[in-house]
């Protein structure tokens, strides 16, 4: 995909996944899907590639995916929240590099964060890391009515921040991400920190990076001139 180009002294915008991009909550997100499959004794069978396979999709969908029963998934998501933030912040780390990128992004771009999890835990997990203050918007799961690979948080986030589709990137490291970016007409960068592979997303054709500082350095060299 061909590189766009700015005009000199305009920012452009940089939308950031979390899990996998910036953070690494997986110790909490297992934690929490445990407890919620042995508080309820609903699966018998469950293990830690069945959940991690699956996150970047919400909750509801994860649930599902392990097993759950429709009518159950609700009480599985409730269990879920209550304890994952109880544990979230002792359990969940900025990824090697990730401040620097927000830091350097931030340098020639505006930024927003597009997640699936719950906006106001990851808005709490950001204040925590002390990186809130970096980003313009942050766009969760209950402030859209389609989460992601629909392109509606990446449209949300552009809307609260009164840009159009112009000079935006999104940065992510699964599929999901890349599809919204691919549906909402923006250009995007794979991260392999996260939990797609190369191959996985190499389905889509946009340029995958190792880290999100080495994407955001990619586009801070490729996107403006």
């Amino acid at each position: 995909m061909a590189f766009k180009t700015i005009k000199v002294g305009e920012k452009m915008i940089i939308l950031f996944d979390l899990d996998g991009t910036l953070i690494d909550s997986t110790e909490a997100i297992l934690e929490s899907f445990y407890h919620s499959i042995h508080s309820h004794g609903e699966i018998d069978e469950l293990n830690d590639e069945m959940i991690t396979s699956q996150i970047g999709h919400t909750l509801e969908t994860m649930f599902a995916g392990v097993g759950v029963k429709s009518e159950n998934i609700a009480h599985h998501v409730s269990t879920y929240k209550l304890h994952y933030r109880e544990i979230s912040r002792a359990k969940t780390f900025m990824l090697p590099n990730a401040i620097q990128a927000i830091q350097e992004a931030s340098k020639f771009a505006r930024l927003g964060i597009v997640t699936t999890k719950t906006g106001h835990y990851s808005r709490e997990l950001m204040e925590h890391f002390e990186v809130m203050d970096y980003f313009e918007v942050l766009i969760g799961f209950e402030n859209v009515t389609n989460p992601k690979p629909h392109p509606e948080p990446i449209l949300t986030a552009l809307s609260q921040m009164n840009s159009d589709k112009e000079n935006v990137w999104m940065i992510g490291d699964t599929r999901l991400d890349l599809e919204a970016s691919v549906r909402a007409g923006i250009d995007a960068i794979g991260v392999l920190s996260g939990y797609d592979n190369f191959e996985q997303l190499s389905t889509f054709d946009f340029v995958i990076q190792e880290n999100v500082l080495d994407a955001v350095r990619t586009i801070a060299k490729k996107g403006v001139k």
